[in-house]
Protein backbone atom coordinates (compact mmCIF):
# COMPACT_ATOMS: atom_id res chain seq x y z
CA UNK A 1 0.00 0.00 0.00
CA UNK A 2 1.39 3.23 -0.94
CA UNK A 3 2.30 5.88 1.99
CA UNK A 4 2.50 8.73 -0.48
CA UNK A 5 4.85 10.84 1.37
CA UNK A 6 4.50 13.63 -1.86
CA UNK A 7 0.79 13.98 -0.74
CA UNK A 8 -0.24 17.08 1.36
CA UNK A 9 -1.78 15.87 4.70
CA UNK A 10 -5.95 16.42 4.98
CA UNK A 11 -5.27 18.39 8.07
CA UNK A 12 -2.52 20.80 6.79
CA UNK A 13 -3.10 24.29 5.47
CA UNK A 14 -2.16 23.25 1.72
CA UNK A 15 -4.58 21.04 1.71
CA UNK A 16 -7.26 23.39 3.13
CA UNK A 17 -6.10 25.94 0.94
CA UNK A 18 -7.23 23.90 -2.07
CA UNK A 19 -7.52 19.88 -1.73
CA UNK A 20 -8.26 19.48 -5.89
CA UNK A 21 -3.83 18.96 -6.83
CA UNK A 22 -3.88 16.38 -3.42
CA UNK A 23 -6.84 14.55 -4.73
CA UNK A 24 -5.27 13.82 -8.11
CA UNK A 25 -2.19 12.72 -6.27
CA UNK A 26 -3.89 10.48 -4.37
CA UNK A 27 -5.87 9.15 -7.18
CA UNK A 28 -3.27 8.62 -8.88
CA UNK A 29 -0.46 7.42 -7.08
CA UNK A 30 -1.76 6.41 -3.23
CA UNK A 31 -5.76 5.52 -3.94
CA UNK A 32 -5.21 3.92 -0.39
CA UNK A 33 -3.52 5.82 2.55
CA UNK A 34 -3.45 4.97 6.41
CA UNK A 35 -3.78 7.98 7.73
CA UNK A 36 -2.69 7.89 11.61
CA UNK A 37 -4.02 11.02 13.00
CA UNK A 38 -7.70 10.36 12.39
CA UNK A 39 -7.01 6.25 12.16
CA UNK A 40 -8.84 6.10 9.00
CA UNK A 41 -7.88 4.59 5.71
CA UNK A 42 -8.31 6.98 3.03
CA UNK A 43 -9.54 6.34 -0.48
CA UNK A 44 -9.91 8.59 -3.52
CA UNK A 45 -11.04 6.71 -6.60
CA UNK A 46 -14.49 6.99 -7.87
CA UNK A 47 -15.30 3.21 -8.08
CA UNK A 48 -13.82 2.25 -4.72
CA UNK A 49 -16.06 5.35 -2.71
CA UNK A 50 -18.96 4.44 -4.78
CA UNK A 51 -18.43 0.68 -3.45
CA UNK A 52 -18.26 1.56 0.05
CA UNK A 53 -21.36 3.59 -0.11
CA UNK A 54 -23.52 0.52 -2.55
CA UNK A 55 -21.79 -2.08 -1.09
CA UNK A 56 -25.11 -4.67 -0.69
CA UNK A 57 -22.69 -7.55 1.17
CA UNK A 58 -22.79 -4.68 4.09
CA UNK A 59 -18.78 -4.80 3.97
CA UNK A 60 -18.90 -1.26 4.51
CA UNK A 61 -21.21 -0.06 7.73
CA UNK A 62 -22.07 3.19 9.23
CA UNK A 63 -20.74 2.00 12.47
CA UNK A 64 -18.84 4.97 12.58
CA UNK A 65 -21.79 7.06 13.73
CA UNK A 66 -21.96 5.84 16.75
CA UNK A 67 -18.85 7.96 17.61
CA UNK A 68 -19.08 10.57 14.71
CA UNK A 69 -22.22 11.52 15.13
CA UNK A 70 -24.35 9.98 17.84
CA UNK A 71 -22.45 12.83 20.39
CA UNK A 72 -24.16 15.58 18.58
CA UNK A 73 -27.42 14.19 17.12
CA UNK A 74 -28.50 11.31 19.59
CA UNK A 75 -29.11 7.81 17.80
CA UNK A 76 -30.06 8.66 13.88
CA UNK A 77 -31.78 6.73 11.06
CA UNK A 78 -27.92 7.00 9.66
CA UNK A 79 -26.68 4.29 12.44
CA UNK A 80 -29.43 1.90 11.19
CA UNK A 81 -29.52 -1.16 9.34
CA UNK A 82 -31.53 -3.64 7.90
CA UNK A 83 -35.14 -3.74 8.68
CA UNK A 84 -35.01 -1.19 11.01
CA UNK A 85 -33.28 1.27 8.90
CA UNK A 86 -35.94 0.66 6.34
CA UNK A 87 -38.88 1.16 8.69
CA UNK A 88 -37.44 4.53 9.81
CA UNK A 89 -37.14 5.42 6.52
CA UNK A 90 -40.46 5.01 5.50
CA UNK A 91 -41.65 6.80 8.20
CA UNK A 92 -39.81 9.72 7.47
CA UNK A 93 -39.12 9.70 3.32
CA UNK A 94 -42.72 10.53 2.29
CA UNK A 95 -42.21 14.09 3.61
CA UNK A 96 -39.56 14.52 1.15
CA UNK A 97 -40.97 13.31 -2.33
CA UNK A 98 -44.21 13.30 -4.21
CA UNK A 99 -47.68 14.91 -2.73
CA UNK A 100 -46.26 16.39 0.14
CA UNK A 101 -43.32 17.97 -1.01
CA UNK A 102 -44.96 20.00 -4.21
CA UNK A 103 -48.35 20.62 -2.34
CA UNK A 104 -47.15 21.46 1.43
CA UNK A 105 -44.10 22.81 1.24
CA UNK A 106 -43.07 23.93 -1.98
CA UNK A 107 -45.06 27.23 -1.20
CA UNK A 108 -43.18 27.16 1.97
CA UNK A 109 -39.71 27.01 -0.42
CA UNK A 110 -40.78 29.91 -2.70
CA UNK A 111 -42.15 31.97 0.33
CA UNK A 112 -38.76 31.82 2.02
CA UNK A 113 -36.75 32.70 -1.14
CA UNK A 114 -38.90 35.62 -1.69
CA UNK A 115 -39.09 37.34 2.12
CA UNK A 116 -35.29 37.02 1.79
CA UNK A 117 -34.72 38.27 -1.53
CA UNK A 118 -37.28 40.97 -0.65
CA UNK A 119 -34.68 42.25 1.71
CA UNK A 120 -31.85 43.02 -0.56
CA UNK A 121 -33.67 43.49 -4.38
CA UNK A 122 -33.36 47.16 -4.09
CA UNK A 123 -30.21 47.72 -3.06
CA UNK A 124 -27.86 46.90 -6.22
CA UNK A 125 -25.77 44.88 -4.09
CA UNK A 126 -25.39 41.87 -1.76
CA UNK A 127 -23.55 39.14 -0.14
CA UNK A 128 -25.28 36.18 -1.30
CA UNK A 129 -24.07 34.01 1.65
CA UNK A 130 -24.87 35.88 4.07
CA UNK A 131 -28.11 37.42 2.82
CA UNK A 132 -29.17 34.26 1.44
CA UNK A 133 -27.44 31.15 1.50
CA UNK A 134 -26.80 30.71 4.99
CA UNK A 135 -30.50 31.70 5.83
CA UNK A 136 -32.85 30.14 3.34
CA UNK A 137 -32.35 26.78 3.62
CA UNK A 138 -32.65 26.90 7.50
CA UNK A 139 -35.55 29.13 7.49
CA UNK A 140 -37.27 26.46 4.87
CA UNK A 141 -36.96 23.81 7.01
CA UNK A 142 -37.82 25.69 10.88
CA UNK A 143 -40.94 26.45 8.73
CA UNK A 144 -41.31 23.08 7.30
CA UNK A 145 -41.44 21.68 10.80
CA UNK A 146 -43.91 24.45 12.66
CA UNK A 147 -41.11 26.33 14.49
CA UNK A 148 -40.47 29.77 15.19
CA UNK A 149 -38.57 31.69 12.79
CA UNK A 150 -37.57 33.57 15.48
CA UNK A 151 -35.12 31.03 16.69
CA UNK A 152 -33.23 31.21 13.11
CA UNK A 153 -29.91 32.26 15.11
CA UNK A 154 -30.20 29.74 17.43
CA UNK A 155 -31.22 26.94 14.86
CA UNK A 156 -27.70 28.51 12.26
CA UNK A 157 -25.55 28.25 15.74
CA UNK A 158 -26.33 24.83 16.35
CA UNK A 159 -26.38 23.21 12.67
CA UNK A 160 -22.76 25.46 13.00
CA UNK A 161 -21.57 24.00 15.89
CA UNK A 162 -22.53 20.19 14.70
CA UNK A 163 -20.93 21.02 11.19
CA UNK A 164 -18.23 21.77 13.19
CA UNK A 165 -17.35 18.84 15.80
CA UNK A 166 -18.29 16.25 12.96
CA UNK A 167 -15.64 18.20 10.72
CA UNK A 168 -13.24 18.46 14.02
CA UNK A 169 -10.66 15.71 12.61
CA UNK A 170 -7.58 17.52 14.56
CA UNK A 171 -9.86 16.57 17.67
CA UNK A 172 -9.74 19.67 19.03
CA UNK A 173 -11.53 19.92 22.76
CA UNK A 174 -13.44 23.23 22.33
CA UNK A 175 -15.05 22.08 19.06
CA UNK A 176 -15.98 18.84 20.99
CA UNK A 177 -17.07 20.16 24.05
CA UNK A 178 -19.09 22.91 21.76
CA UNK A 179 -20.87 19.91 19.53
CA UNK A 180 -22.14 17.77 22.52
CA UNK A 181 -23.56 21.21 24.17
CA UNK A 182 -25.89 21.32 21.13
CA UNK A 183 -27.24 18.03 21.80
CA UNK A 184 -28.38 18.97 25.27
CA UNK A 185 -29.55 22.51 24.31
CA UNK A 186 -31.10 21.29 20.73
CA UNK A 187 -33.17 18.39 23.47
CA UNK A 188 -33.99 21.06 26.16
CA UNK A 189 -35.85 23.15 22.61
CA UNK A 190 -37.13 20.33 20.83
CA UNK A 191 -38.11 17.53 23.02
CA UNK A 192 -41.57 20.08 24.99
CA UNK A 193 -42.39 20.92 21.65
CA UNK A 194 -42.55 17.30 20.42
CA UNK A 195 -44.78 16.47 22.82
CA UNK A 196 -46.98 19.77 22.86
CA UNK A 197 -47.25 18.79 19.01
CA UNK A 198 -48.58 14.98 19.49
CA UNK A 199 -51.11 17.08 22.29
CA UNK A 200 -52.54 19.12 19.58
CA UNK A 201 -50.90 18.11 16.20
CA UNK A 202 -50.75 20.63 13.24
CA UNK A 203 -50.14 20.47 9.17
CA UNK A 204 -46.45 20.38 9.24
CA UNK A 205 -43.75 17.80 9.20
CA UNK A 206 -43.18 17.78 12.93
CA UNK A 207 -47.12 16.73 13.51
CA UNK A 208 -46.57 14.52 10.33
CA UNK A 209 -43.56 12.83 11.88
CA UNK A 210 -45.11 12.39 15.62
CA UNK A 211 -48.27 10.27 13.57
CA UNK A 212 -46.24 8.01 11.28
CA UNK A 213 -46.47 4.63 11.60
CA UNK A 214 -45.38 1.81 9.58
CA UNK A 215 -45.97 -1.39 10.23
CA UNK A 216 -46.87 -0.49 14.38
CA UNK A 217 -43.84 1.17 14.52
CA UNK A 218 -43.75 4.30 15.79
CA UNK A 219 -41.04 7.12 16.59
CA UNK A 220 -40.33 8.08 19.68
CA UNK A 221 -39.83 11.64 20.50
CA UNK A 222 -35.64 10.90 21.30
CA UNK A 223 -36.35 9.36 17.52
CA UNK A 224 -37.78 12.66 16.14
CA UNK A 225 -35.84 15.13 17.92
CA UNK A 226 -32.36 13.33 16.64
CA UNK A 227 -34.18 13.48 13.19
CA UNK A 228 -34.99 17.09 13.21
CA UNK A 229 -31.58 17.99 14.52
CA UNK A 230 -29.59 15.79 11.57
CA UNK A 231 -32.26 17.66 9.01
CA UNK A 232 -31.36 21.33 10.29
CA UNK A 233 -27.62 20.57 10.72
CA UNK A 234 -27.41 17.78 7.03
CA UNK A 235 -29.91 20.01 5.26
CA UNK A 236 -28.91 23.19 6.15
CA UNK A 237 -25.19 23.59 5.90
CA UNK A 238 -25.17 21.20 2.47
CA UNK A 239 -27.51 23.25 0.58
CA UNK A 240 -26.24 26.77 1.99
CA UNK A 241 -22.93 25.55 0.16
CA UNK A 242 -24.78 24.23 -3.02
CA UNK A 243 -26.07 27.13 -3.32
CA UNK A 244 -23.16 29.27 -2.88
CA UNK A 245 -21.16 27.44 -4.78
CA UNK A 246 -23.33 27.17 -7.51
CA UNK A 247 -23.47 30.91 -8.13
CA UNK A 248 -19.77 30.92 -7.96
CA UNK A 249 -19.87 28.59 -10.50
CA UNK A 250 -21.63 30.36 -12.60
CA UNK A 251 -20.33 33.50 -12.14
CA UNK A 252 -16.84 32.49 -12.76
CA UNK A 253 -18.38 30.77 -16.10
CA UNK A 254 -20.69 34.03 -17.71
CA UNK A 255 -21.36 31.95 -20.89
CA UNK A 256 -22.66 29.41 -18.42
CA UNK A 257 -24.84 31.72 -16.54
CA UNK A 258 -26.01 33.35 -19.66
CA UNK A 259 -27.32 30.24 -20.26
CA UNK A 260 -29.06 29.36 -17.25
CA UNK A 261 -30.64 32.65 -17.25
CA UNK A 262 -32.12 32.13 -20.60
CA UNK A 263 -33.32 28.04 -19.95
CA UNK A 264 -34.65 27.70 -16.29
CA UNK A 265 -34.68 24.10 -16.88
CA UNK A 266 -30.57 24.27 -16.81
CA UNK A 267 -30.81 25.21 -13.07
CA UNK A 268 -31.25 21.37 -12.21
CA UNK A 269 -27.85 20.88 -14.94
CA UNK A 270 -26.38 23.69 -12.68
CA UNK A 271 -26.75 22.06 -9.61
CA UNK A 272 -25.97 18.49 -10.32
CA UNK A 273 -22.15 20.02 -11.88
CA UNK A 274 -22.38 21.73 -8.78
CA UNK A 275 -22.52 18.99 -6.67
CA UNK A 276 -20.02 16.86 -8.37
CA UNK A 277 -17.52 19.82 -9.09
CA UNK A 278 -17.84 21.41 -6.16
CA UNK A 279 -19.74 19.15 -3.88
CA UNK A 280 -20.67 20.34 -0.31
CA UNK A 281 -19.63 17.44 1.76
CA UNK A 282 -16.12 16.75 0.38
CA UNK A 283 -15.70 13.31 2.73
CA UNK A 284 -17.82 10.72 4.56
CA UNK A 285 -16.38 7.60 7.03
CA UNK A 286 -17.77 4.51 6.95
CA UNK A 287 -16.33 1.57 8.97
CA UNK A 288 -15.62 -2.02 7.55
CA UNK A 289 -17.43 -5.30 8.69
CA UNK A 290 -15.06 -7.66 6.97
CA UNK A 291 -11.54 -7.31 5.65
CA UNK A 292 -12.08 -5.35 1.82
CA UNK A 293 -9.85 -5.26 -1.13
CA UNK A 294 -10.25 -2.15 -3.03
CA UNK A 295 -7.70 -0.89 -6.10
CA UNK A 296 -5.06 0.43 -3.75
CA UNK A 297 -4.87 -2.58 -1.38
CA UNK A 298 -6.48 -4.45 1.31
CA UNK A 299 -8.35 -2.74 4.53
CA UNK A 300 -9.10 -4.72 7.76
CA UNK A 301 -12.28 -5.83 9.73
CA UNK A 302 -13.25 -2.68 11.84
CA UNK A 303 -11.50 -0.13 10.07
CA UNK A 304 -12.72 3.40 9.77
CA UNK A 305 -12.42 4.59 6.26
CA UNK A 306 -12.58 8.11 5.03
CA UNK A 307 -14.45 8.27 1.37
CA UNK A 308 -13.14 11.41 -0.22
CA UNK A 309 -16.47 12.44 -2.26
CA UNK A 310 -14.63 15.38 -3.74
CA UNK A 311 -11.82 13.33 -5.11
CA UNK A 312 -13.89 10.76 -6.27
CA UNK A 313 -16.29 13.17 -8.16
CA UNK A 314 -12.92 14.12 -10.27
CA UNK A 315 -11.77 11.29 -10.82
CA UNK A 316 -11.14 11.28 -14.74
CA UNK A 317 -11.70 7.65 -15.03
CA UNK A 318 -15.37 8.39 -14.62
CA UNK A 319 -15.68 11.69 -15.79
CA UNK A 320 -14.10 13.28 -19.01
CA UNK A 321 -12.38 16.29 -18.16
CA UNK A 322 -13.29 16.39 -14.54
CA UNK A 323 -11.76 20.04 -13.06
CA UNK A 324 -13.59 21.68 -15.48
CA UNK A 325 -17.11 22.87 -14.53
CA UNK A 326 -19.57 21.92 -17.55
CA UNK A 327 -23.08 21.98 -17.01
CA UNK A 328 -23.74 20.55 -20.52
CA UNK A 329 -21.65 17.55 -19.95
CA UNK A 330 -22.83 14.25 -21.37
CA UNK A 331 -21.15 11.93 -18.68
CA UNK A 332 -23.80 13.22 -15.85
CA UNK A 333 -27.27 12.01 -16.02
CA UNK A 334 -29.37 15.03 -14.53
CA UNK A 335 -32.71 13.11 -14.24
CA UNK A 336 -31.08 10.84 -11.90
CA UNK A 337 -28.89 13.12 -10.05
CA UNK A 338 -30.90 13.66 -6.79
CA UNK A 339 -31.62 10.18 -6.66
CA UNK A 340 -29.36 6.91 -5.76
CA UNK A 341 -28.94 6.26 -8.96
CA UNK A 342 -26.47 9.27 -9.58
CA UNK A 343 -23.78 9.49 -11.11
CA UNK A 344 -21.91 11.83 -8.62
CA UNK A 345 -21.21 10.97 -5.19
CA UNK A 346 -22.32 14.24 -2.96
CA UNK A 347 -25.75 12.52 -1.73
CA UNK A 348 -23.79 9.12 -1.23
CA UNK A 349 -25.38 6.34 -3.08
CA UNK A 350 -27.22 2.93 -1.62
CA UNK A 351 -29.59 2.67 1.21
CA UNK A 352 -28.16 5.41 2.78
CA UNK A 353 -28.50 8.28 0.09
CA UNK A 354 -29.73 11.09 1.60
CA UNK A 355 -32.98 11.30 2.13
CA UNK A 356 -33.43 15.00 1.74
CA UNK A 357 -32.25 14.95 -1.84
CA UNK A 358 -35.29 16.02 -3.86
CA UNK A 359 -35.74 18.97 -0.98
CA UNK A 360 -32.17 19.89 -2.01
CA UNK A 361 -33.45 20.10 -5.48
CA UNK A 362 -36.99 22.06 -4.70
CA UNK A 363 -34.56 24.26 -2.67
CA UNK A 364 -32.08 25.21 -5.58
CA UNK A 365 -34.77 25.68 -8.12
CA UNK A 366 -36.68 28.17 -6.35
CA UNK A 367 -34.11 30.24 -4.84
CA UNK A 368 -31.73 30.34 -7.80
CA UNK A 369 -34.51 30.90 -10.18
CA UNK A 370 -35.49 34.17 -8.24
CA UNK A 371 -32.57 35.57 -7.60
CA UNK A 372 -31.67 35.63 -11.25
CA UNK A 373 -35.12 37.13 -11.97
CA UNK A 374 -34.26 39.84 -8.83
CA UNK A 375 -30.88 40.30 -10.10
CA UNK A 376 -31.03 40.32 -14.24
CA UNK A 377 -27.52 41.57 -14.85
CA UNK A 378 -25.95 39.60 -11.41
CA UNK A 379 -21.68 39.85 -11.74
CA UNK A 380 -19.17 39.90 -8.88
CA UNK A 381 -18.00 42.52 -7.23
CA UNK A 382 -15.72 44.37 -8.47
CA UNK A 383 -12.17 42.31 -7.98
CA UNK A 384 -13.62 39.59 -6.03
CA UNK A 385 -12.20 36.04 -6.84
CA UNK A 386 -14.69 33.40 -5.44
CA UNK A 387 -12.68 30.90 -2.68
CA UNK A 388 -13.36 28.12 -1.12
CA UNK A 389 -13.11 27.59 2.53
CA UNK A 390 -13.12 23.93 4.81
CA UNK A 391 -12.28 20.72 4.32
CA UNK A 392 -15.04 18.34 5.91
CA UNK A 393 -17.59 20.38 4.11
CA UNK A 394 -16.36 23.18 1.70
CA UNK A 395 -17.50 26.62 -0.48
CA UNK A 396 -17.40 30.09 -0.43
CA UNK A 397 -18.10 32.40 2.90
CA UNK A 398 -18.99 34.87 0.94
CA UNK A 399 -20.03 36.29 -2.58
CA UNK A 400 -20.74 39.69 -3.03
CA UNK A 401 -22.29 41.21 -5.92
CA UNK A 402 -23.94 43.73 -8.01
CA UNK A 403 -26.61 43.98 -10.19
CA UNK A 404 -29.20 46.88 -11.22
CA UNK A 405 -32.41 46.79 -9.54
CA UNK A 406 -35.85 45.70 -10.63
CA UNK A 407 -39.36 46.11 -9.58
CA UNK A 408 -40.54 43.39 -7.59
Amino acid sequence: MATAQQVPDILSAEFAENPYPAYRLMRESAPLIWHEATKSYIISRYDDVERAFKDKASAFTTENYHWQIEPVHGKTILQLSGREHAVRRALVAPAFRGSDLEEKFLPVIESNARRLIDAFRHTGSVDLVDAFATRFPVGVIAEMLGLDRADHARFHGWYTAVIAFLGNLSGDAEVTAAGERTRIEFAEYMIPIIQARRDDPGDDLLSTLCAAEVDGVRMSDEDIKAFCSLLLAAGGETTDKAIASIFANLLTHPDQLAAVRADRSLIDRAFAETLRFTPPVHMIMRQTAEEVTLSGGTIPSGATVTCLIGAANRDGDRFAEPDTFDIFRDDLTTTTAFSAAADHLAFALGRHFCVGALLAKAEVRAGVGQLLDAMPDLRLADGFDPVEHGVFTRGPRSLPVTFTPVAS
